[in-house]
């Protein structure tokens, strides 16, 4: 299933390079954004890259990243409808499941089940959970 939704996009600087299908956090300077690493990363969107797949931006580009709606995302692991999901050390979705008291940060919940190397669509809804003890 391959479904997008874009509700609200934003253009950012790229601070490094940047797949499409990726998740995005913050640069280090007001306006850019980097690919997700981690679960624990302050999350802000998708980037969106039109074109083949296997489009990326580099260092200085403008990208288009998504913050609200239904974007789709390149699986990092096995991922069940329904699931949250959060960045892997690629920008890659995976399930967001955090040990006790661990927090994690959530980009949104997965409307479609999807295996590794899959392109899936999300509904975005940033957040943070935490672990249960």
């Amino acid at each position: 299933m391959s479904v997008s939704n874009h509700i609200l996009t934003t253009t950012y600087t790229a601070a490094g390079t940047i797949d499409q299908y990726r998740i995005v956090k913050f640069g280090s300077s007001d306006n850019t954004v980097i690919e997700a690493i981690a679960a624990t990363d302050r999350l802000v969107g998708v980037a969106y890259i039109p074109g083949v797949s296997g489009t990326q931006k580099v260092s200085g580009d403008r990208l288009e990243v998504v913050l609200s709606g239904v974007a789709e995302l390149k699986a990092g692991g096995t991922i069940t409808r329904g699931d949250l999901v959060t960045s892997d050390a690629n920008g890659q979705a995976v399930v967001a499941a955090p040990g006790a008291g661990v927090n994690n940060q959530a980009i949104g919940k997965a409307l479609v089940s999807a295996l590794s190397g899959d392109v899936f669509p999300v509904l975005l809804a940033p957040q943070q959970i935490q672990g249960a003890a």
